[in-house]
């Protein structure tokens, strides 16, 4: 029985209608054919086994866009055929004036037939665009890494072809593009297969012409035309009464005579919330706290002009906590983040933290860390000087973050779901904070240090605040200089 886990589909928009689709000849040859939209296609994983049928995994095509997450991956059940440690992929399709279309898949830790072929990571990638001026697509970024076939390691670029004794062969990165420029349309497609295998003898209990195809993924895209209608002019009967001739309306300069043609919408924020890792989160504030949900709500301050997280309200200095099991990276300050640090759990998803106070010492970059670990302290630094204390936090599935930084999907479900820990142990916590800029109007970061396990009624980093908090609890508090 085939199997496709965890796909998910994203509801698509038009914008209008493109007449493209790419049909690829027995012989390879190619032809342009009218289709409703540009197109993408990916999967991770194919088997074809002749009169057997086969399997695959995370299998997407778009429109509408879609993701999908699998997990790891086994064929047969026990694996002796291909066994994946992950797999994930990804298509989305944009029509319109200026069509765009992306297709993407991810395999690790790859063993094929019992471990004979190897690998230890394997990334397709295929984007085409097209727009009345020009075209364009590539497979950039696809690659091959960790390759040992029968033992050897093998250097896989594109086109390498390794022989399996005489059972077979392995091809990687096979690829091409195509193109349709003329006076009447633009547009153009690219594919990449990243790992073929296949049988010319009967092995390991399968046939000859049993082929698996490890990391597929295909894009095309065409503009659509936007034609100007045709202009009539409006005639006066003959013995119409005079009357004053009428205001002319102001010529929009640059515009000629046509109508004006509106701007491309902005691509929304894809709405899905896939299943991150099968081990527990928890919620990211400890102690009082509000939100509500304002992803892909308009911001001016970011190139793609849209929320990518939530903000979450608490009170200053209120600690901010990993929200699983993983890894701190990029600790630091930027423009609009202010202080901020990302975490990646163990499956390979991102959080991004921002406007924080100050940090904890687990703020390192390197650092492993555990679900509840405090990381740092709620603050409004950045872009969020004047604005009440707030996180903002955002999540970048592994399956979405090859599309860079807008890979995010909508928190607040996620949000709702995460265990809120009642309790947190404060064993010699001390915040700190590289120097704010002289400018800065955010609040100076303080250093306090804890031993408590509740400061969750606390104001903030103010000392008289958790002096009154540690003093009921029955604790002790040190100021920092």
């Amino acid at each position: 029985m085939p199997h496709n886990p965890g796909v998910v589909r994203l509801t698509g928009f038009a914008l209008g209608a493109a007449s493209l689709a790419f049909m690829v000849g027995a012989a390879g040859a190619s032809q342009w054919q009218t289709a409703a939209a540009p197109s993408a296609r990916a999967f991770a994983i194919q088997v074809a086994v002749p009169g057997q049928g086969g399997g695959s995994a995370a299998s997407v095509s778009a429109p509408p866009d879609a993701v999908g997450v699998g997990g790891s991956f086994a064929y047969p059940a026990d694996g002796s055929v291909v066994r994946a440690g992950s797999v994930t992929s990804g298509a989305f399709a944009t029509p319109g004036t200026s069509a765009t279309s992306s297709a993407s898949a991810e395999v690790s830790s790859l063993s094929l037939f019992n471990g004979e072929v190897t690998v230890g990571s394997v990334v397709a990638k295929a984007r085409a665009s097209a727009n009345g001026r020009s075209s364009a697509a590539d497979a950039d970024g696809s690659s091959v890494s960790g390759l040992a076939v029968l033992g050897q390691g093998v250097g896989a670029g594109p086109g390498t072809r390794v022989s399996l004794g005489d059972w077979g062969y392995v091809v990687a990165l096979q690829q091409g593009t195509s193109s349709l420029d003329n006076s009447e349309a633009k547009g153009a497609r690219a594919f990449v297969t990243a790992l073929q295998v296949r049988l010319t003898a009967e092995h390991n209990g399968l046939p000859a012409g049993t082929e698996v195809m490890v990391g597929y993924a295909e894009a095309s895209a065409q503009a659509a035309i936007a034609k100007r209608p045709v202009l009539r002019r409006k005639t006066t009967p003959k013995k119409a009464p005079r009357q004053a001739a009428p205001a002319k309306k102001p010529a929009v300069k640059g515009r000629g005579i046509g109508p004006e043609i509106p701007p491309l919408l902005r691509r929304p924020p894809p709405d899905i919330t896939p299943k991150l890792s099968p081990g527990g989160y928890v919620f990211p504030v400890y102690g009082p706290s509000s939100y509500s949900d304002t992803f892909g709500a308009p911001r001016g301050d970011i190139v793609s002009g849209w929320h990518h997280g939530e903000d979450i309200f608490a009170p200053l200095g209120a600690p901010i906590l990993a929200v699983a099991d993983g890894t701190v990276f990029s600790v630091g300050w930027n423009k609009v983040g202010g202080y901020r640090f990302w975490l990646r759990d163990r499956a390979g998803n991102e959080f991004y933290y921002a406007h924080l106070s100050a940090y904890s010492p687990a703020a390192v970059n390197g650092t492993e860390v555990k679900a509840g670990t405090v990381i740092g302290f709620v603050g409004n630094t950045g872009d969020a000087e004047g604005t009440p204390y707030h996180l903002h936090f955002e999540i970048h599935p592994v399956g979405l973050l090859y599309q860079g930084y807008d890979g995010a999907v909508r928190p607040y479900p996620y949000l709702l779901a995460w265990k809120r820990l009642k309790d947190v142990e404060f064993a010699a916590v001390a915040g700190w904070a590289p120097p704010v800029a002289a400018s800065s109007r955010a609040p100076k970061p303080g250093a306090i240090l804890l031993s408590s396990t509740d400061i969750s009624s606390a104001d903030g980093l103010d000392p008289g605040s958790l002096q009154r908090v540690l003093r009921r609890s029955r604790k002790t508090l040190a100021q920092i200089p």
